[in-house]
């Protein structure tokens, strides 16, 4: 790849080789210091620092190396490790917590020592978004907790992250130099010179030092191999990201489908027993109201010359008889059992 193929005027911040041009070399110590007292905001004031070895082993040759992006301490002895995380991590809380114990351990001294520990800082440069719950919180600050009172535990040990997707501001909305530091990493490779707000001299130095065109040879090759390896990573992350979101959309649809027709067959069948009971209660109405007709319609028609008689025939004209002995004329009743109604008592 020659140089006249790179679009891009400055370094892109986010690969291994552009972090460590801009933060982590002696020549730029000036630009680490002014971002991290940007990121303390006056808790802690850093006149110097010394740059330390990146790569630690743990205690034992079977302990896991821990290889930092940054690792330096300051003129009062405190020790700050600097990651840029170029993607999320299944567990990058424990990872941090993790490279945090060799700042730690490494304090420890042999002999007669009362476990006096000078502050460690873990900072966390994250190109993606871990907290969906606060949308416009991106800088976070942890420390061990009380978890009754909430008040700071341990003030030696913290954790910073910074969720860069979430800083959104723009050059005119910059009104600090917290505010400056994260928009030119997050603006830096698609900016084309150095804007007008950032009139600190520390950022005409940032610029410089972020300048492609001023690469030596060496250092062209080893950006052009780690920007490669970043878009390769990017690519891959971004297919994965697709492919998984691709198969939750299908995945959703069948269960929506398979959800869907469920609810439509509980639906079904309760509208049907619903229907089915309604039916059958009109039908039996049907057929009560039938059997009450016929019940009506044909009345007692019995033996007239039962001695137990209570109704003969559905005349309109009812009359009262008091015993038979009484002798109303039954052949009359004989001859037209349907135009009386009789009650005899007997």
């Amino acid at each position: 790849m020659e140089r006249d193929e790179y679009t891009d005027r400055y370094v892109n911040p986010y690969t291994d080789f552009g972090f460590k041009k801009l933060f982590g070399t002696e020549m730029n110590k000036e630009l680490l210091i002014s971002f991290i007292n940007s990121l303390l905001s006056g808790k802690e004031q850093i006149r110097d620092l010394t740059y330390l070895n990146t790569e630690n082993l743990g205690i034992s040759e079977a302990d896991r190396k821990a290889v930092f992006d940054v690792y330096c301490e300051t003129d009062s002895g405190e020790k700050i490790l600097v990651e840029m995380q170029r993607g999320q991590q299944l567990f990058f809380k424990e990872r941090s917590l993790y490279y945090a114990s060799f700042p730690i351990q490494q304090q420890g001294k042999r002999g007669d020592w009362d476990y006096q520990l000078k502050a460690v800082y873990v900072i966390a440069i994250l190109n993606f978004v871990f907290d969906y719950t606060h949308d416009g919180y991106f800088h976070h600050e942890v420390q061990l907790t009380d978890s009754k009172t909430r008040e700071v535990f341990y003030d030696k040990l913290t954790f910073i992250y910074l969720e860069m997707p979430k800083f959104n501001k723009k050059e005119e909305e910059l009104d600090s130099m917290f505010d400056k530091w994260l928009f030119v990493l997050r603006n830096l490779t698609r900016l084309m010179e150095k804007p007008a707000t950032l009139q600190e001299r520390v950022f005409t130095r940032f610029f410089e030092a972020a300048e492609i065109a001023k690469f030596t040879v060496e250092e062209y090759h080893h950006y052009e191999t780690s920007l490669k390896v970043y878009r390769d990573w990017r690519n891959t992350i971004d297919f994965a990201v697709q492919k998984a979101t691709k198969e939750g959309e299908q995945k959703g649809i069948q269960i929506g489908m398979q959800k869907g027709i469920e609810k439509g067959i509980e639906k079904g069948i309760e509208k049907g027993i619903e229907k089915g009971m309604q039916e059958g209660m009109e039908k039996g109405e049907r057929r009560r109201k039938a059997k009450h007709s016929q019940t009506d319609e044909s009345q007692w028609h019995t033996n007239p010359y039962d001695s137990s008689l209570y109704r003969i025939g559905y005349g309109r004209n009812q009359s009262s008889i008091i015993g038979l002995e009484e002798q109303i004329i039954l052949p009359t009743l004989l001859r037209h059992p349907f135009q009386y109604e009789i009650q005899v008592q007997t």
